[in-house]
């Protein structure tokens, strides 16, 4: 099976490539979010091992994007981060699993081999990359949004709040999961950030007003996207 790892740190890298490449895997390593989604998009692996803290774009960041192509992988949180706050958003954002540093070797081989008994093997050829909901398209490898196929500039943020409502297309989402699902644990909950975006979407995305605005606001309750 191939097996991605992403992680900064080269000892650990080469700990856990040698030791699955021992038990029969192929197994490559790569340093950074943005190098983690080329190879992702270049050869879609098997599972992959997702450090979270890394250059370039976090592993949240990257575990978002990569469920938002195949959201059948098995990707395993490997991490220092042990707080409660951030397993959960993890696991929220749709890990397979999560294990804390320092780890044995042991438990992580186990794991792979949990997951890949019950995935067999992968086929990439079931993976999208775009989101399409309505006239709104998102092309979530070149990180660009087309309204009615013309391009319109979101900020990393927008784009990270656009998609998640729009991998749940016509669903409530409320203000608290929308918070915890793009912002994480980094704002109040009593914060209006979620409201003001929400309005920056509407402004850059309702480019035809004619036919009304493509998130609805459900007074009580939260926001949908209806494209």
């Amino acid at each position: 099976m191939r097996i991605l790892v992403v992680e900064d740190e080269p000892l650990i890298a080469s700990f856990v490539a040698k030791g699955l490449s021992a038990e029969g895997h192929l197994v490559e390593t790569v340093g950074s979010g943005p190098d983690a989604l080329a190879r992702f998009r270049d050869e879609p692996p098997d599972l992959m091992i997702l450090d979270v803290m890394l250059p370039g774009m976090d592993g949240f960041e990257v575990l978002a994007v990569v469920r938002a192509i195949d959201p059948g992988l098995p990707v395993l949180m490997l991490t220092a981060r042990g707080e409660v706050a951030d397993r959960v958003r993890g696991l929220d954002l749709g890990a397979t699993d999560y294990i804390v540093k320092p780890f044995a070797f042991a438990e992580l081989a186990a794991r792979v081999r949990a997951h890949l008994r019950t995935t067999g093997t992968r086929d990439p050829g079931r993976r999208a990359d775009s989101l399409d909901v309505g006239r709104v398209s998102l092309d979530l490898l070149a990180r660009e949004a087309l309204v009615g196929g013309i391009r319109v500039p979101l900020s990393a943020r927008e784009f990270a709040l656009a998609g998640h409502l729009m991998r749940h297309p016509r669903q409530v989402l409320s203000r608290q999961q929308l918070l915890d699902a793009v912002w994480g644990y980094t704002f109040d909950p009593r914060s209006n950030v979620v409201d003001v975006y929400v309005g920056y979407l509407r402004a850059k995305l309702d480019a035809d007003a004619d036919v009304g605005s493509v998130i609805e606001t459900v007074r009580g309750m939260g926001y949908r996207f209806v494209g």
